[in-house]
C-alpha cells in the first residue's frame, strides 16, 4: 500500500517568544547518526503505513506540532504522543521545542534523519537528493517564516480532520514548495487545496496566509500575479486571505477590492477573530458585493465558474518526491512497537 495516494501566531522579533531552540524532545537519548549510516532493515517490521505516511506528510509540510499530528491521525493525544516518542527513539522523526513567554511550548516535529533515508530509498535516491541535511531541523526551528508555516498548517490541519466527524473533506492539499514547483513562474501561493462538503461542488482554492508583517501594498501586488495565471491557463481557483486579526482584514478589504474587481479575481477574506477552529464555516467574506460571510464550500454557489489550478493533480510528470501526500492517513492496525 502506498500511503501516500490513497494558529499559531508568528513569533515575535524580539524577546523571549523570539528564541526556538532545538533540542532531545524526550529525555530517553537515541544514538547520533549520519543519515548514510541509517541502517532501515530493523524498522521494516516496525514501521507501519501510517507512519510512513507521517514521514511523507513532514517532508512535504516541513513542521507539525503534535496538536495537529493528533487530529490528523490519532484518536488521542496521549496515544499520539506514545506513538510519536516511539518514532523520535527510531529517528524517524526529529522535534524541538520553542521557548515562549510562560509556560510549556508544543513539541513541534519534522523529518528525522531514518526517515529522510526511509523516504529517499522509496524514491530511488539520497537525502541530498530530496533536500534532506543532518541541519534540517535546526534550520526550520531558527527559521523566520515558522509562525507563518505553523500557522498554514493549523488552517489546512483543521479542515483536513473536519472529515472525522462528517462528510466533508479537503481532497489536496499542496504545500508552499509544491506550489511553486508547479507553478514558480507564476504565483507563489502558501498552499493550495480543494475543500469538498456534502451538498456542495468542490472549492478549489489557493490561499494566502497573512501574518500582517507584510506592506498592504506588497499583498495587492500579488493579485496581478494569480490574474496572470489565469489568463495563462484559463483555470479559476479562489483565492482565499486569511489574517490574524479582524482590523488587518478591514485594512486589506479596502486595498483589494477595486484591484480585485478590476483583474476578475475571485477573492475572500477571513480572519483568525473569526475563524478560530471552524475554518470552514460560515467566516468568508468575499470581495466582490453583495459581500456577505458565507461557509466555505457555499463559495460555489457564489462563484460557479471555479475551475481546479492546472498541474494540481498527479500526473506522470510527478516524481516519487513531488507526487501529492494525502491529507489523511490511510487505515493502519495497532503499531507494532
Amino acid at each position: 500500500m502506498n500511503p501516500r495516494m490513497s494558529p499559531a501566531l508568528p513569533r515575535s522579533s524580539h524577546g523571549p517568544g523570539s528564541r526556538y531552540t532545538a533540542r532531545a524532545a524526550f529525555s530517553r537519548a537515541r544514538p547520533t547518526r549520519q543519515p548514510h549510516h541509517v541502517n532501515l532493515t530493523p524498522l521494516v517490521h516496525r514501521i507501519t503505513d501510517r507512519d510512513q505516511w507521517l514521514a511523507w506528510m513532514l517532508h512535504e509540510h516541513r513542521v507539525l506540532t503534535t496538536r495537529q499530528i493528533t487530529r490528523l491521525a490519532f484518536p488521542s493525544p496521549r496515544t499520539a504522543q506514545r506513538r510519536l516518542r516511539t518514532l523520535y527513539e527510531y529517528a524517524l522523526l526529529d522535534s524541538f521545542r520553542p521557548l515562549v513567554q510562560s509556560g510549556s511550548g508544543p513539541e513541534h516535529y519534522t523529518l528525522g534523519p531514518a526517515g529522510a533515508a526511509l523516504l529517499a530509498a522509496q524514491a530511488g535516491c539520497d537525502t541530498a537528493e530530496m533536500g534532506w541535511r543532518p541541519s534540517h531541523t535546526g534550520r526550520i526551528a531558527y527559521s523566520p517564516t515558522l509562525g507563518h508555516d505553523l500557522g498554514t498548517n493549523e488552517l489546512l490541519t483543521l479542515l483536513t480532520a473536519h472529515a472525522h466527524t462528517t462528510q466533508a473533506r479537503l481532497t489536496l492539499w499542496l504545500s508552499a514548495r509544491s506550489c511553486v514547483r508547479r507553478w514558480g513562474d507564476l504565483v507563489h501561493p502558501d498552499a493550495y487545496a480543494h475543500w469538498y462538503d456534502d451538498g456542495w461542488r468542490e472549492v478549489p482554492f489557493f490561499l494566502e496566509y497573512d501574518t500582517g508583517s507584510e506592506q498592504l501594498s506588497r499583498v495587492e501586488a500579488k493579485l496581478a500575479s494569480y490574474a496572470a495565471f489565469t489568463a495563462a491557463t484559463g483555470a479559476r481557483p479562489a483565492l482565499l486571505i486569511h489574517t490574524r486579526t479582524a482590523s488587518r482584514e478591514t485594512a486589506l478589504r479596502r486595498r483589494l477590492t477595486e484591484p480585485a474587481r478590476t483583474l476578475n479575481l475571485r477573492v475572500a477574506t477571513a480572519s483568525a477573530d473569526f475563524t478560530t477552529n471552524t475554518p470552514w464555516g460560515r467566516w468568508w467574506l468575499p470581495l466582490d458585493p453583495p459581500a456577505r460571510r458565507t461557509e466555505l464550500a457555499a463559495l460555489t454557489s457564489r462563484w460557479p465558474d471555479l475551475t481546479p489550478a492546472y498541474k494540481a493533480e498527479a500526473s506522470e510528470a510527478d516524481s516519487p518526491l513531488t507526487l501529492p501526500v494525502s491529507p489523511l492517513p490511510p487505515t493502519d492496525p495497532a503499531p507494532r512497537q
